[in-house]
C-alpha cells in the first residue's frame, strides 16, 4: 500500500537530481551549485513532471543555513568580530543604503509605490549567507582578514534585515500597504499592536542585546561544559548529537525568544563553542550534514524560479541583475578602498557580496503579503537571486584576472614612500597606510631563496609535529599555510612561511618547488592534496612527495597522481599497536604504511 511521504520524496528528488546535475556541471568545469539550481528548477512547480514540496524544501534549506553559520562561528571568535567592526559596520550600512536607493530608482521607473521601492531595494542589498560562506570556504579564506571582514559585513547585514522585518509591518500603512492590526512582526519577533515605531525599534534592539548578553554570560559557561561532559562519556554518537542539538537549539531559541534570525543565533552558538578545546572535533562532526543541507538550499532556490519569466520580464531582470552584480559590488569596493584596505581585499569582498539570497526571499514574501510589493517585484527578486548566484563564481574569476592589471596601475600612480598616510584610522591589525602602498604589498608573495628544502603544506596538528621534527633536525623547510593565527605563530618562531592556499599557482610558486627536494602534504583533504601533487610534479618531476590519507581509496588516488609515499593514519596506529603488543616491528604481512 503506497504511503504519502512528501518529506522523503523531496529529499530524494532534491539530492538525487542535485548529484546528477552537479556532477555534470563539474564535468564541464562549471561550479556544481549551478547544477543544484537546475535540479531545483526541474522539481519546481514551473516545469512539468514531479513537483517537490516547496515548503518542506525551504525548511530543510533553513537547517543548512543554520549549520553553515554554526560552522563559521566555530572558526570565529568575539575578538575576530570586534577587530573588523571599524569597516564592517559603516561599510555594510552604506552599501545597504546605496543598493536600496538603486532598487527604489528602478521601482520608480516601473511605476511602483514608495513602499514597493523600499522593500525591493532592501531585498537587493543583502547577500546570501550560504553563497558567501561557500565561496570563502572553497578558497580557504574564512580565517583570513578578508574572510573576517566579509563575515562581519554579513552579520551587520543580517542584523539590519532583522530590524527591517520587524519595522515593515508597523510601517505598512504609512507606506501604502496593508497594516497588520494584531502583530507587528514577520514571524521573527511578535509584538502586540499599539506600539509606535520607536517602541518597536527599542524592544527589538533590547531583545537582540539580551540575546548577546545571555550567550556571553551563560552560553560561554554552559556550552563548553556540555561538550566536555559528553566527550568524557566516550560516545561519538552522543557527541555528534550534542553538537547538532546545541546548534539547532540555540538558533531556534534565539529566533523564538529574542527575535534574532536563525542564522545569527547559530553563528553565536558556534562562536561561543569555539572557545572549547573540542571545537575542531565539533566542526568535523557537523560537516557532512552542513554540506548536504546547503545543497538543499540551492535546490529550494531553484524551485522558486520560473524560467519563462526571463522572456516576459527581460529588461527589468537585466536591470535588477546589474544592481546586484555591478551597483552593489562597486559600492562595496569603493568603501573598502576608502578605508585604506588592500586592493585584493576590496575585490574579494565586492565579489562575495555580488549576489542575494535567503533574506531577500523573506523580504519579498513579506512585501507581497503586506500589499507593498507587486508580484512582479517578487519575480524580479527571485530571478536576480538565481542569476547572481550562478554568476558569482565568474565574479571571482574576473577579479583574479583584473587584480594584476589594477595593481600595476596602482603602482604607477603610487605616491612617494615618504608621503603622509591618508584615510581614516584603522583598528590594530588593520592596514593603516596609503591605499596604493597597501595595494602594492598585497601582490603575489615573493619567491623564497631556499633550495634543496622541504615544502610543508599545512601546519595543523599533523603539520605542526612534522615541522617541529624538521626544525630539530635542522633541515631547511618552509610552510604554506592560510590561517592568520598559525602564520603569526610561525613568524614568532622564526619559521619561513608563505601565506595562502597551496592549490593557488602564485602561492605554490613562491615556495620554489623547482628547487625543493621534498613536498610534505599534511592537510587532510585528499582532493586538494591531489591538485597540489599534480602542480608539484609539473614544476619538479624529481621532488619526493609524501602525503597523508584516511582511506585506501584516498591512498590510491594520491599515488595515482604521483605521490611517492602516502601515510594512512589508521595503518600507522595499527602498526604502533602491533609493535607494542608483539614487541617487534610489523612484518610485511602486518599493517604498514602505504
Amino acid at each position: 500500500m503506497p504511503h504519502d511521504t512528501p518529506l522523503i520524496a523531496t529529499i530524494v528528488a532534491g539530492l538525487g537530481l542535485a548529484f546528477v546535475f552537479g556532477a555534470l556541471a563539474n564535468r564541464f568545469r562549471i561550479p556544481p551549485l549551478v547544477g543544484y539550481l537546475v535540479a531545483g528548477v526541474l522539481v519546481g512547480p514551473n516545469t512539468p513532471g514531479f513537483v517537490a514540496d516547496a515548503g518542506l524544501a525551504n525548511e530543510l534549506a533553513e537547517i543548512g543555513v543554520i549549520l553553515l553559520m554554526f560552522g563559521v562561528g566555530l572558526h570565529f571568535s568575539l575578538k575576530d568580530l570586534l577587530s573588523v567592526r571599524a569597516i564592517a559596520v559603516p561599510g555594510a550600512i552604506v552599501q545597504i543604503g546605496f543598493a536600496t536607493a538603486l532598487g527604489a530608482g528602478l521601482s520608480w521607473m516601473l511605476g511602483w509605490s514608495m513602499g514597493a521601492g523600499l522593500v525591493f531595494g532592501l531585498a537587493l542589498s543583502v547577500a546570501s549567507t550560504v553563497v558567501l560562506l561557500r565561496a570563502l570556504q572553497e578558497r580557504r579564506l574564512i580565517e583570513t582578514e578578508r574572510g573576517r571582514i566579509a563575515v562581519g559585513w554579513l552579520i551587520v547585514e543580517d542584523l539590519a534585515m532583522v530590524l527591517a522585518l520587524v519595522l515593515l509591518p508597523a510601517l505598512a500603512g504609512v507606506l501604502g500597504g496593508q497594516e497588520q492590526a494584531d502583530v507587528h512582526s514577520s514571524g521573527l519577533l511578535s509584538l502586540p499592536a499599539g506600539y509606535d515605531i520607536w517602541g518597536v525599534v527599542g524592544i527589538t534592539l533590547a531583545k537582540v542585546a539580551a540575546f548577546v548578553v545571555v550567550m556571553l554570560m551563560v552560553g560561554r559557561r554552559v556550552i563548553p561544559w556540555i561538550l566536555h561532559y559528553v566527550a568524557h562519556t566516550g560516545s561519538r554518537e552522543l557527541f555528534r548529537l550534542s553538537v547538532l542539538a546545541i546548534a539547532l537549539g540555540v538558533a531556534f531559541g534565539a529566533a523564538k525568544l529574542f527575535g534574532v534570525s536563525l542564522a545569527l543565533g547559530a553563528f553565536f552558538a558556534g562562536m561561543i563553542m569555539s572557545e572549547s578545546e573540542l571545537s575542531h572535533r565539533a566542526a568535523e562532526e557537523s560537516l557532512p550534514l552542513r554540506d548536504a543541507f546547503s545543497v538543499l538550499f540551492f535546490v529550494s532556490v531553484g524551485m522558486l524560479f520560473d524560467p519563462f519569466s526571463l522572456l516576459s520580464n527581460g529588461l527589468p531582470i537585466l536591470a535588477t541583475l546589474a544592481i546586484i552584480v555591478i551597483g552593489k559590488s562597486l559600492a562595496a569596493f569603493v568603501i573598502v578602498v576608502v578605508f585604506g584596505y588592500p586592493l585584493a581585499t576590496a575585490l574579494m569582498i565586492s565579489a562575495s557580496l555580488a549576489q542575494i539570497g535567503e533574506f531577500s526571499f523573506i523580504l519579498a514574501e513579506l512585501g507581497v503579503g503586506l500589499k507593498l510589493l507587486p508580484e512582479q517585484g517578487r519575480d524580479l527578486i527571485l530571478a536576480g537571486a538565481i542569476l547572481s548566484i550562478v554568476l558569482n563564481p565568474l565574479m571571482f574569476l574576473v577579479i583574479d584576472w583584473m587584480k594584476p592589471w589594477l595593481e600595476a596601475r596602482a603602482a604607477r600612480t603610487a605616491p612617494p614612500a615618504d608621503a603622509k598616510p591618508v584615510g581614516p584610522a584603522t583598528e590594530p591589525g588593520q592596514v593603516a597606510s596609503v591605499v596604493a602602498t597597501a595595494q602594492q604589498e598585497d601582490g603575489p608573495p615573493p619567491k623564497t631563496a631556499l633550495t634543496g628544502h622541504a615544502i610543508l603544506i599545512g601546519y595543523g596538528r599533523v603539520g605542526g609535529l612534522v615541522g617541529a621534527a624538521l626544525k630539530e633536525a635542522e633541515l631547511p623547510f618552509l610552510v604554506i599555510e592560510d590561517a592568520d593565527k598559525t602564520l603569526a605563530k610561525l613568524k614568532a618562531d622564526g619559521v619561513e612561511s608563505v601565506a595562502g592556499n597551496a592549490a593557488n599557482a602564485e602561492v605554490f610558486a613562491a615556495a620554489n618547488p623547482e628547487g625543493a627536494s621534498r613536498l610534505i602534504l599534511a592537510i587532510p583533504n585528499a582532493f586538494e592534496a591531489g591538485q597540489i601533487v599534480l602542480r608539484a610534479r609539473a614544476a619538479n618531476p624529481g621532488v619526493n612527495v609524501v602525503a597523508r590519507a584516511h582511506s585506501d581509496a584516498e591512498v590510491e588516488h594520491l599515488k595515482g597522481l604521483g605521490a611517492d609515499t602516502v601515510i594512512m593514519g589508521e595503518r600507522e596506529i595499527a602498526r604502533g599497536i602491533v609493535e607494542e603488543v608483539l614487541g617487534h616491528k610489523p612484518s610485511a604481512t602486518e599493517p604498514s604504511a602505504a
